[in-house]
């Protein structure tokens, strides 16, 4: 079984008034299912766009992206829609939920788009509740009456209704304090103890050290102990 991420050679190129920005520069890198990987650096050194390719958000100017052995560049925008909605689950520093309705209610609304009928869909949403540590007596309050780390809780839940291949995270506990952040961390352990793969974004070297593997970036370069290079080691020895 291949890699759920496998990218290679991407360089990503934005046309602005002043110009050409190159943006990324011959990224490599690999996430075999389980991992959890952190991408870290400085703002505007390319992390931001990286998660957008890696979440099919934005495409790469040039080289392959294989999302479970998929080539991402040759799906019509009604399967990259797809993809999205089934295959990634995102979680966001904004939390993104919605305020008038109920914890359960917000988790269930990816699925409201399937077809999945409301029996299944309430069941589907417990489940990754549960999954997500948040107690069960708060599952019909309103997103206002909750505590930071238990928005968050939530929004993970939601990334994980539709039983997604790859958690994609951007700073999931930019908005929380310490202890807070600890807890939504100890949420991803034990998802990716039940067999997930996370992708974490983050400008926290205490949060990035939480991680299977570290992947630094800066100037739209990949770098490993200090060098820049354009593929990163494989953890396991060897270059990928």
């Amino acid at each position: 079984m291949g890699p759920v991420i496998d990218i290679r050679r991407v360089h990503r190129v934005f046309e602005t008034d002043a110009g050409y920005a190159h943006v990324l520069h011959d990224i490599s890198l690999t996430v075999e299912t389980g991992e959890f990987v952190a991408i870290t650096g400085p703002s505007g050194s390319g992390k931001s766009t990286l998660m957008n390719i890696l979440g099919c958000l934005d495409s790469p100017s040039s080289g392959t992206y294989l999302l479970e052995g998929l080539d991402v560049a040759r799906l019509t925008d009604d399967e990259l829609a797809e993809v999205r909605a089934e295959r990634i689950g995102f979680v966001f520093q904004s939390f993104n939920l919605l305020p008038r309705m109920s914890v359960l209610d917000n988790v269930m609304v990816p699925l409201a788009y399937s077809g999945c009928p409301h029996a299944r869909r309430e069941k589907l949403a417990v489940s990754a509740l549960t999954a997500a540590g948040l107690p069960v007596d708060h599952f019909d309050h309103r997103i206002g009456e909750l505590s930071g780390g238990q928005m968050q809780r939530v929004a993970i839940a939601r990334a994980l209704v539709n039983d997604p291949a790859i958690i994609l995270a951007d700073e999931p506990t930019g908005n929380l304090d310490t202890a807070t952040g600890r807890m939504v961390l100890e949420s991803f352990h034990r998802l990716q103890a039940a067999g997930k793969t996370i992708v974490l974004i983050t400008h926290d070297p205490g949060i990035a050290a939480e991680a299977d593997r570290i992947v630094t970036i800066r100037d739209g370069r990949l770098h490993r102990e200090g060098s820049p290079t354009g593929a990163l080691d494989d953890p396991k020895g060897g270059a990928r």
